[in-house]
């Protein structure tokens, strides 16, 4: 790929190629941003509450809008509710709404509205990924038009980190996926699963002058080869998702403007806990002891990253910092294997896919570095349709990628028994009992030890092996304006495009 990217860079970087100026001046309105990303296929959805690949939450940040979200700090700010606020006892959250915000087709979203919506995202029959984190949820109570109370079955001191996620964007009480009706700053115009979105500025926005963009086109790309290349030909504006081992190459050319941004993002893979050989804690322990995770950093990442330590939310303030970081021990590794009945070592499958920048890479180095071990690691690549497919969840030994997100919402996302996304079939009692509790538990700093016990537990038992943090590269060419760093893992400014806007173009 390095050779075909570098030659049509060359071509492009000769003298017709010179460098814009940097964009000046206040935001400019108009145009067309074409955005391209790497992934997607039949299972894409306008659903704004199933988003899975990129590109999925690609269009529900353009079209929807939570309560609450994450800016490029981290830190959590209001969007559609003007405040969150727990009662005393934390049992009870009232939420105070923004006015004047209205829906696509003109209407005016109230409190009614809200209710529908988290309604239909906690529906029994028929959950949304959002319903893992809102378990404690027993009731939306409507006070007011824009004044409404979230009545929970359990004191939880970190609700408000729940209604901050991307897949709890509010829609209309009738709302239908196939005609898609939220707030955001684009409206739905067309869409083809796996290859193209088309969205049209919101004029009815209630941010004042934002979108500046007329309209939105997210492109399908099937690979980091072709997604590059679009950019290089000037097919596409921006891109996200850029292989950190290809930074320095696009730098050279002049049109073009990288954003590299340090995240809590994490490339895991996974370890079904509950099937052979990863069944025994020992053999996890072992996988997770062969990985040399400065090698990986530096050769997936290029060194744009940060060593992991097989624990996930890295900017959580319970972060459990105080675990020795876990370094490569081919020996003790070895040991393990035998204690656990595999004395010459053992072969197993790893199921990988395009799924993110990296990770086809992360598994070919894994596999090299596994080898020293006696673990012949039989790497199957498949597509990213076939990856989300059928079998999504259930692959014994894969990978899998996750933004940025604080502790409890992540444990609520991937690590309990009734997780939506609980890839490593893990279940530990314990585990379970600090992570309800730390919910429960108004004061920080106990509950921050909660945190950290709880994280420990998963450190020397669960089934990831984490062993770095990317950052988030971008690409985009120089006559587009507005995008910044983002702390969220989410490409390209965490996806927002309503702040983004074209200068001159040649």
């Amino acid at each position: 790929m390095a050779i075909g990217v570098g030659a049509l860079l060359t071509a492009c970087s000769s003298t017709a190629a010179t460098p814009l100026p940097a964009l000046t001046g206040p935001p400019q309105p108009g145009g067309t941003l074409r955005v391209g990303l790497v992934g997607g296929g039949a299972a894409d959805t306008l659903d704004a509450h199933i988003p899975v690949s990129t590109t999925d939450i690609a269009r529900v940040v353009s079209l929807y809008e939570a309560l609450l979200y994450r800016d490029e700090n981290f830190d959590l700010k209001p969007l559609l509710a003007l405040s969150a606020t727990p009662s005393a006892d934390a049992k009870t959250w009232t939420v105070k709404l923004r006015q004047g915000v209205l829906f696509h087709d003109g209407r005016t979203m109230t409190s009614r509205d809200v209710a529908a919506t988290f309604a239909r995202i906690v529906d029994p029959e028929n959950p949304k990924s959002g319903a893992a984190s809102l378990t404690v949820l027993d009731e939306v109570a409507v006070l007011e038009d824009y004044l409404l109370e979230f009545r929970l079955n359990t004191p939880t001191a970190t609700f408000d980190d729940s209604l901050g996620q991307y897949a709890l964007g509010i829609v209309p009480a009738d709302y239908d996926p196939q005609n898609p009706v939220g707030t955001g700053p684009f409206k739905y115009k067309s869409f083809t699963a796996g290859r193209r979105s088309l969205f049209t500025r919101n004029n009815k926005y209630w941010r004042d002058a934002e979108p500046y963009l007329d309209e939105l086109r997210i492109l399908n790309f099937s690979d980091d080869n072709a997604l590059i290349n679009a950019l290089l030909a000037t097919q596409v504006d921006a891109i996200g998702q850029v292989p950190l081992a290809l930074l320095e190459v696009l730098k050279t050319d002049p049109r073009v403007n990288i954003l590299n941004s340090e995240t809590g993002m994490w490339l895991p893979f996974t370890m079904r806990v509950d099937r052979a050989p990863f069944d025994d804690v020992r053999v996890r322990q072992a996988f997770r002891l062969v990985v040399d995770r400065e090698q990986m950093v530096e050769q997936v990442l290029s060194g744009h990253g940060t060593v992991g330590n097989d624990m996930y939310a890295l900017y959580d303030p319970g972060y459990a910092e105080n675990l020795p970081q876990r370094v490569q021990n081919i020996e003790r590794a070895k040991e393990l294997l035998a204690e656990a009945g595999y004395p010459d070592g053992l072969d197993v499958e790893l199921v990988t896919a395009p799924i993110q920048s990296g990770a086809v890479e992360a598994a070919q180095v894994f596999a090299q570095q596994a080898l020293a071990a006696g673990i012949n690691v039989n790497i199957r690549r498949v597509d990213t349709t076939t990856f989300f497919g059928d079998d999504y969840l259930q692959w014994d030994f894969a990978q899998d990628f996750w933004y940025t997100r604080n502790f409890l919402p992540q444990a609520n996302n991937g690590s309990l028994p009734n997780s939506p996304y609980n890839e490593t079939h893990w279940q530990n009692p314990r585990f379970q009992q600090l992570v309800e509790q730390a919910k429960s538990t108004i004061n920080p700093t106990e509950r921050n030890a909660l945190i950290t016990e709880a994280q420990t537990i998963e450190y020397n038992e669960g089934g990831y092996i984490i062993w770095g943090h990317p950052n988030q590269a971008d690409a985009y060419q120089r006559y587009v304006g507005g995008l910044v760093s983002n702390s969220t893992g989410l490409p390209l400014s965490g996806l927002e495009f309503r702040r983004v806007w074209l200068g001159g173009q040649s």
